[in-house]
């Protein structure tokens, strides 16, 4: 009842107020008993019906997504400009927007698209609250609220209750852009959380089976299109992308790596996977990013990915501008090609979205003509099952004989559809380290490759990607690469001993998987 008689006096229907605090609120004193610190997000979007003695009726969505109306009462103990302080931390994840034009694009930007957002002016709040001292009575924060509803418009942020400072989202994600390109990313952008347009698209994909034994991309379903369903609370997501070929990368590089395919007996790692793990280098960085933020707006939600989880990156890089969806199912960028990686930011907090980028291909089939087992089955889509990528690297099992002869000396991915393509020549080269390429991972011979003792594959990959698949999947590549080496060569041809040699030492492996492709490569 008090509840409902709060929610008439505030000018609500009682079945409109969601969340009523009566004042004075202990400012340490947590949303809903139990739920994050000082967090609308975390609290309100994830309180159920009867949690919480304050909870009247659930209803609220991540980042004042507010389905009906929300009533905060708070206790001020200072107002910041023309705004209120709050100190409780209710307006963490509220966007600082002091005039009522802003305040309806956030809000519109938030999922409120139909929602007034006001503030609330008790009396006395605006002018004792100002001089530092604390309102007798208490001020209100209304989130969609009804239209009848008067006050000052804006969002409130806890920066501003911390710092005495107003934060604008704009203003916030000029930082991030700026602690972005400090910590080595080209490019970051923000996408909205509904790629329901996606789904068809990602449902036809698993239907044809394309994903091979890609079990997990099956499993999660259509979560990977749904990210406040990934995590919950998720309300935007930051993009970023980091350039990673190497420093010491020549001009006309991708001619030089053409000829190195060229090269029977030496054995041809993807680009990406010379140097170190790229989730290991991203997932760092884009932590230390999100720190900013914290650092900028107090604790938020949010969780980072690199390639880890069931998420739609490429879609959602597409979305937030890092460049469009080339016919070979990667990201482009006019000014940076496709020799990037992708990494991401859920977060509960609303930022303006960044502008998609316009496709750039036009009638170029390049990707697709060059593709050695013809996986681009068509522009933007991609049969897993014949990708040597998807062979070399996310295959466990023994490698169709009818691909086998056509991964050529490929030990561990494949970069062709990427080294034809002619907006590579724009490609940007890496300004860290990590991508250096580690001895032994360009231009190694096969027969040597093929030698390493699974201590010394673990030795020479260790904090590298191709650790991954583990030593008897490196033997099971190499032993194909062997082959079609040894196919390759004519009779009679020097360099085909040792190439035999090394073979021969691998055909009594304990492991099955090894012995039968080196069975087959001794054939060829």
């Amino acid at each position: 009842m008090q509840q409902q008689r709060a929610a008439r006096r505030a000018g609500l229907c009682a079945h409109r107020a969601l969340v009523i605090l009566r004042q004075p609120v202990d400012v340490q004193r947590q949303v809903g008993h139990g739920q994050q610190a000082g967090c609308l997000v975390g609290p309100f979007g994830q309180l159920q019906a009867g949690r919480g003695k304050q909870v009247a009726k659930a209803g609220v969505f991540p980042f004042a997504r507010v389905v009906e109306a929300v009533e905060v009462e708070v206790r001020h103990r200072q107002a910041v400009g023309r705004g209120v302080r709050l100190d409780h931390g209710i307006g963490r994840a509220l966007d600082a927007a002091f005039n009522a034009q802003r305040a309806q694009q956030v809000a519109h930007e938030g999922g409120l698209a139909r929602a007034q957002i006001a503030l609330q002016f008790d009396e006395g709040v605006a002018q004792r609250g100002q001089r530092g001292q604390a309102a007798r009575k208490g001020g209100g924060v209304v989130l969609g609220a009804p239209g009848e509803r008067r006050g000052r418009c804006g969002f409130y942020n806890l920066a501003v209750a911390g710092s005495g400072a107003q934060l604008d989202s704009l203003e916030l994600w000029t930082q991030v852009q700026d602690a972005a390109r400090a910590l080595g990313f080209s490019h970051v952008g923000v996408a909205d959380v509904d790629l329901s347009s996606a789904e068809p698209g990602l449902l036809a994909w698993l239907n044809n089976g394309f994903h091979g034994r890609m079990d997990y991309m099956a499993a999660h379903g259509l979560k990977r299109a749904r990210p406040a369903e990934l995590v919950p609370g998720t309300v935007s997501v930051i993009t970023a992308r980091m350039d990673y070929l190497p420093r010491d990368t020549p001009p006309g590089w991708q001619a030089l790596e053409f000829d190195r395919l060229q090269r029977p007996g030496e054995g041809i790692v993807s680009i990406y996977a010379r140097g170190r793990d790229y989730h290991k280098v991203l997932r760092a960085r884009l932590q230390k990013l999100a720190d900013h933020i914290a650092a900028a707006v107090g604790p938020f939600g949010h969780r980072v990915f690199t390639d880890s989880a069931p998420v739609l990156e490429a879609e959602l890089a597409a979305r937030s501008g890092q460049g469009w969806r080339g016919k070979h199912t990667l990201v482009l960028s006019r000014a940076g090609g496709s020799m990037f990686f992708l990494g991401e930011i859920y977060i509960d907090l609303a930022l303006p979205r960044t502008a998609p980028a316009s496709e750039h291909c036009g009638q170029c089939t390049a990707c697709i003509d060059i593709c050695p087992t013809r996986a681009i089955v068509a522009p933007h889509r991609l049969d897993a099952r014949r990708c040597i990528s998807y062979l070399t690297i996310e295959h466990d099992g023994a490698i169709d004989e009818a691909l086998r002869p056509l991964i050529g000396n490929r030990i561990y991915g494949c970069d062709d559809c990427q080294l034809a393509c002619p907006w590579n020549k724009y490609a940007q080269r890496s300004a860290l380290p990590d991508f250096d390429v580690r001895v032994g991972l360009r231009g190694g011979e096969l027969a040597a490759l093929f030698g390493w003792s699974e201590a010394e594959f673990l030795r020479r990959t260790e904090g590298g990607p191709i650790r991954r698949i583990g030593h008897v999947r490196w033997l099971r590549n190499i032993a194909v690469a062997l082959g079609n080496a040894l196919a390759a060569l004519p009779a009679g041809d020097a360099r085909r001993a040792p190439l035999l040699a090394a073979l021969q030492a691998r055909a009594d492996h304990p492991h099955a998987l090894v012995r039968e492709h080196v069975q087959w490569a001794m054939g060829r």
